[in-house]
């Protein structure tokens, strides 16, 4: 979804700066792209840029935590016990959130598995959103590893529309428009 939504920016002339984890796709031609691997080189990267930044759009489910421990080599079943401590990582939108100027456009998404009604708004509030894009990631060919998707969209008042399953990049120029008759 995120390289949809660069890829529709871009046809607007807009600037588009991409952080992106590792994904089978190409990122849009046009787009100044940072390969990032871990949910802190992701916070680095965003937060590097998000000051010089109008709208700053968070799509990526980043993994809510890490290992507690690293080893620098493999570890064999008889140097390890059976135990993974996990620690959170940095939570990008939130920690950017708090840093926003007042005309900085902010605009998460929140893939979620069930209770999207009451976890979207919830997550736009506790995370400094403009704008919170839900989708629904355990509906069947939707979402992640899918071309289509199908988004709920809110706003500080409250759900603002939605639409339906459809290609990404028509899921990305319907939000852009949306985004851009309300706010833009």
């Amino acid at each position: 979804m995120g390289y949809a939504l660069a890829a529709a920016a871009l046809k607007r002339g807009w600037d588009v700066e991409l952080v992106t984890g590792p994904v089978s796709l190409a990122p849009p031609v046009g787009a100044t792209v940072q390969h990032v691997i871990s949910a802190q080189e992701m916070y680095e990267a965003c937060a590097e840029r998000f000051e010089a930044c109008d709208v700053f759009v968070a799509v990526a489910a980043v993994a809510d935590f890490r290992p507690k421990y690293r080893a620098d080599q493999k570890q064999t079943k008889r140097e390890t016990d059976s135990t993974l401590e996990l620690e959170p990582t940095v939570d990008i939108l939130r920690e950017l959130g708090r840093r926003r100027r007042p005309n900085q456009i902010m605009v998460g998404f929140a893939a979620e598995t069930h209770d999207l009604e009451t976890k979207a708004p919830a997550k736009l509030l506790a995370k400094g959103c403009d704008w919170i894009v839900a989708n629904d990631v355990s509906a069947p060919g939707v979402g992640m590893e899918a071309d289509t998707n199908a988004v709920t969209l809110w706003n500080r008042s409250g759900q603002v529309g939605g639409k339906a399953v459809a290609p990404k990049a028509e899921i990305a120029e319907w939000l852009w428009t949306r985004l851009m008759d309300d706010q833009l």
